[in-house]
């Protein structure tokens, strides 16, 4: 098995939008009604073109097929941090190493900032671990997102000093 991790390139808008939906109706749909979880997961298979050409996002491969993505920036609520906006794996890459490969190239690429920050879904154990393992530490903000179904779930703010 090999992994890779390359910058997503405009043509690769469509496979990060299945990437993202694939491990959104997995980890997230759950906290949802169908219905709306329906719709949020369809969202994510068409949002991400003008994301891409915006650079900022990685994909990590198994065997050439890309699995998992990151897409980091700087952070726009805590100034001079860097922030990841969103760190997802296909559930088939799950257990391969792609996405802790595809971590250690993100914080890798991250120059300029003293630390980076991310926010996850408090009720996500498996996201919070991996972050765990990937060297962040829960920072104790807390924060309530609503995805548009006027029902906001808690989440809990890691972050990672260079």
């Amino acid at each position: 098995m090999t992994i890779a991790v390359r910058p997503a390139g405009t043509e690769d808008a469509a496979i990060v939008g299945e990437i993202h939906a694939e491990s959104w109706a997995v980890a997230y749909a759950p906290f949802f009604e169908p219905a709306f979880a329906a719709g949020q997961i369809a969202d994510r298979r068409i949002r991400w073109g003008a994301r891409v050409r915006g650079g900022g996002i990685l994909l990590g491969t198994v065997d050439g097929r890309p699995l998992a993505f990151t897409w980091i920036g700087p952070s726009p609520t805590r100034p001079g941090l860097a922030e990841l906006y969103g760190c997802y794996a296909h559930p088939d890459g799950w257990g391969t190493g792609v996405a802790a490969t595809l971590m250690a190239a993100t914080l890798g690429s991250v120059s300029g900032f003293p630390a980076v920050h991310v926010w996850t879904l408090r009720d996500t154990p498996q996201s919070r671990r991996f972050y765990v393992k990937s060297g962040f530490a829960e920072t104790g903000a807390t924060r309530d997102l609503d995805f548009g179904d006027g029902r906001p779930l808690p989440q809990v703010e890691y972050e990672r000093a260079f």
